[in-house]
């Protein structure tokens, strides 16, 4: 099964600048370490961004989760990143989407997973 509405996925500038990429978030800051060790910052933002969509659009769900809330469904997608250093990394990406909208919105990257 493919991600639903995936040509309509999309992840908001700061899910990129302000956890992905930081150093200082709460839960980001050790993502941030990684993206940052293989090459991507905020001078490359637009590669990460497709490299991280083309995971969504491209690649197999591999497990679908509903929020206790029932709102929101997670779609976890595993998938392959060229990166800045000239090395493909494994990423696992986490999309959700609510039901009354259903657009596919970016929620996290794990890597090496």
């Amino acid at each position: 099964m493919k991600l639903p509405n995936r040509k309509s996925a999309i992840i908001s500038k700061p899910k990129l600048t302000e956890y992905l990429l930081s150093l200082t978030h709460k839960k980001g800051k050790s993502k941030a370490k990684f993206f940052r060790s293989i090459g991507f910052d905020e001078s490359n933002l637009e590669k990460l961004e497709k490299s991280l969509l083309k995971i969504a659009k491209s690649n197999e769900v591999q497990r679908v989760d509903k929020a206790k809330s029932d709102i929101l469904i997670k779609y976890v997608i595993d998938g392959f990143i060229n990166a800045p250093n000239g090395r493909k990394y494994k990423i696992r990406t986490i999309w959700g989407i609510r039901v009354e909208s259903k657009i596919p919105r970016f929620i996290t990257a794990i890597p090496g997973v």
